[in-house]
């Protein structure tokens, strides 16, 4: 009788056991529950757009990603500078180039978007040709970019940093190349990766990366800059051609930073066309500012 009676109270012990959930579990859940929600209010986003949007967003904490065709190939417009720029500071870090060597403007490839397509013969530094592509995306400073450090090596540098769908197929604001079909292209998730690069120091060195950065976090109007508090530290290469928008960025939210990437093309080109990308960095935002300040479950502490 004895040994039934410990035998049932072990029983109902193990029961009691059961019954209670782990406190960390509870919390878990409770993140991924959060984490869905987010999922859903982008993808909602993504899809009532009138075009058609792709995006990945990665919490670089974590390494979660939130993806929507994020391997389909859409048209970069000047996110493909972003390649241009890593090639030149790569190049500098094998002691190829030098940043500073002054680069003579050849009128015959002057375009319009930017200062450099305004001015006679100006003469900058390899360095300050990029800030002029970066900062106003001047179109005449980066050709003058691919000119000096040669298309198909930077496309060899792209494939070999895992760009798989990326190509550099022609200079800015050739037209004839674009209706020939040769439009530079790229996917949310390889735009991604060459943003993690520059974060990451992925084949430079520190002081490149740093300089690289230092130019991305120049204050520019942008898809990003549009959804978020403008107190928040952005690395980001904004593009838009007619019919299209993108934008790649790392947003530094403290303790939370994240990349941001969407791309959008069949977009209707109205005075809402920056809308529904500037609604998903601002609901990206709002999650991710939320996440670096609450408890696991999830109690504001800031």
């Amino acid at each position: 009788m004895r040994r039934g009676k410990r035998l049932a109270g072990v029983v109902v012990a193990c029961a009691l056991s059961a019954a209670i959930p782990s406190t960390a579990q509870d919390a878990s859940d409770l993140a991924t529950t959060f984490s869905k929600s987010f999922a859903t209010r982008l993808e909602s986003i993504g899809s009532h757009a009138d075009g058609v949007i792709g995006y990945t967003i990665i919490d670089i904490t974590t390494g979660e990603r939130f993806e929507r065709l994020q391997t389909t190939t859409f048209p970069t417009a000047s996110t493909i500078k972003l390649t241009i720029l890593y090639e030149l500071f790569k190049r500098a870090d094998e002691g190829r180039i030098n940043l500073d060597e002054a680069r003579p403007l050849d009128r015959t490839h002057a375009v319009p978007g930017g200062l450099l397509y305004e001015l006679t013969t100006p003469s900058l530094s390899l360095r300050d040709l990029a800030v002029a592509m970066i900062l106003q995306s001047d179109n005449t400073a980066a050709n003058v970019l691919i000119d000096r450090l040669g298309m198909d090596a930077i496309n060899q540098r792209s494939a070999g940093l895992g760009l798989r769908d990326t190509r550099l197929r022609r200079r800015m604001i050739d037209l004839d190349a674009a209706r020939r079909g040769d439009e530079n292209i790229s996917t949310p998730a390889d735009l991604a990766t060459i943003m993690l690069a520059f974060h990451n120091s992925v084949g430079l060195t520190a002081q490149s990366k740093q300089a690289a950065l230092e130019i991305l976090e120049k204050p520019k109007a942008s898809a990003i800059s549009g959804g978020v508090p403008k107190e928040v530290l952005v690395a980001s290469k904004p593009g838009d051609l007619e019919g299209v928008r993108a934008d790649a960025g790392i947003v530094y939210v403290p303790g939370r930073p994240y990349v941001f990437v969407v791309m959008g093309t069949f977009l209707r080109e109205t005075n809402d066309i920056e809308r529904p990308l500037e609604d998903l960095a601002r609901v990206s935002y709002e999650y991710f500012s939320r996440r670096a300040t609450v408890s696991a479950y999830g109690r504001q502490l800031q």
